[in-house]
C-alpha cells in the first residue's frame, strides 16, 4: 500500500513516524511525507526524530517531499493537519486520491469528514480522531510530551466498519495504539467534550492543563462547558454517557501540569488558531440546536 501523511507536526510525526520506522524502508508498504520548508528538508536529508516517552529513535520514510506530484496515487491518506489548512490540502491532493483512496482526517473538531466530502467526493472518507500531546520541538524533530497516544476511526455501523479491518492491521504491526470503532460519533464527540472546553480555556486564559485544574474557579468553569458540549451533542442525536464529563476532567488531572493545548501555542506564538473547528463551532452547533452556549460564546468574545 502507498500511505500518504499529510503534514508531520505533533500528529502526523508521531503516528507518522511510528509508520515509517515499521514499513519507510521495508517495502511492504511505502510511507510518504508531505511536509515543507526547513522540516521536510531535515527529514530528507536525516530522517525524522522521534523523541517519546516509549524512547526516541529516527524514523525514515519511503519519500518526504512539499509536491503532491511527485507523490503518485495514494491507497491510504491521514490528514494531520491544522483544521482551517484542510480544505486548500485537500484540493492540493484531488489528483492523488481516486474512488479506491481511504481518506482518515486526524484533525481536531468533529465535522472534517464532512467538510472533505464536497472536495474528494470520489474518496472513501473515513472519520479519526487521536489523543496525543506532542509537538515539533525544532524541524525534524517531533516530541510527544503524554496523552495516551491513541488513534481512533470508523464509522457508525458494524458493517462498514469492518472493512476497513486491514488498516488496523497495519497500524496495529507499526505499534500504534490504534482501536477501529463502529460508533465514531460518539468517539468524535468525546474528544471534542474535552478538547473544545480546555482549549478555548487555555487560549483565553494563557493558563496550563495543571495551572486551570488547581484554580478552583477554573476547574469549575471548565466542567462546566463541558457541559454545555453534552447538551449540544444530545440535541444533535450524539448519545454521550452520562460520566462522559467525570471522565474528560480525570483525565485533564493526569496531564503534565506545564502541558499546553495546540491552540494555546498557537495563541501565543501569534499563528493562526483552530478557533472555527473548536470554539466556533461548538456555539453555531447550539444556536442550530436551541441549546444556549454562554460560556462559550463569552471566551469567543476574548478569543476572535
Amino acid at each position: 500500500m502507498r500511505i500518504g501523511i499529510i503534514g508531520i507536526g505533533g500528529v502526523g510525526g508521531y503516528f507518522g513516524g511510528k509508520l515509517a520506522r515499521e514499513y519507510g524502508q521495508s517495502g511492504t508498504h511505502e510511507i510518504i511525507f508531505i511536509a515543507r520548508g526547513e522540516h521536510l528538508k531535515t527529514i530528507q536529508q536525516k530522517g525524522l526524530q522521534l523523541l517519546t516517552r516509549e524512547g526516541d529513535y529516527i524514523a525514515k520514510p519511503t519519500l518526504a517531499t512539499d509536491n503532491p506530484r511527485d507523490a503518485g496515487i495514494f491507497d491510504l491518506v491521514f490528514f494531520c493537519i491544522k483544521s482551517y489548512a484542510l480544505e486548500n490540502a485537500a484540493r492540493d491532493l484531488k489528483n492523488n486520491i481516486t474512488s479506491k483512496t481511504v481518506v482518515i482526517p486526524l484533525l481536531n473538531g468533529v465535522n472534517s469528514a464532512q467538510r472533505l466530502r464536497p472536495i474528494l467526493p470520489d474518496a472513501d472518507i473515513v472519520s479519526g480522531s487521536v489523543y496525543i500531546i506532542s509537538h515539533m520541538e525544532k524541524p525534524g524533530v517531533i516530541k510527544q510530551e503524554g496523552g495516551a497516544c491513541k488513534l481512533t476511526f470508523g464509522t457508525d455501523d458494524s458493517a462498514s466498519a469492518q472493512r476497513y479491518k486491514y488498516i488496523l492491521d497495519i497500524l496495529l504491526k507499526s505499534k500504534i495504539n490504534a482501536v477501529l470503532t463502529d460508533k465514531i460519533s460518539k468517539a468524535l464527540w468525546t474528544k471534542y467534550l474535552l478538547m473544545c472546553p480546555i482549549a478555548s480555556m487555555t487560549a483565553a486564559t494563557g493558563k496550563t492543563y495543571g495551572q486551570i485544574w488547581e484554580d478552583p474557579v477554573l476547574k469549575k468553569k471548565a466542567r462546566d462547558m463541558m457541559m454545555e458540549v453534552f447538551a449540544v451533542a444530545k440535541a444533535r442525536n450524539v448519545k454521550l454517557p452520562q460520566e462522559s464529563v467525570d471522565k474528560a476532567m480525570k483525565m485533564i488531572g493526569s496531564f503534565d501540569y506545564n502541558s499546553k493545548t495546540s491552540m494555546q501555542i498557537d495563541k501565543e506564538k501569534g499563528r493562526q488558531t483552530e478557533i472555527d473547528a473548536l470554539t466556533v463551532y461548538l456555539c453555531q452547533a447550539g444556536r442550530e440546536s436551541g441549546i444556549a452556549t454562554p460560556l462559550h460564546d463569552e471566551i469567543y468574545e476574548k478569543l476572535k
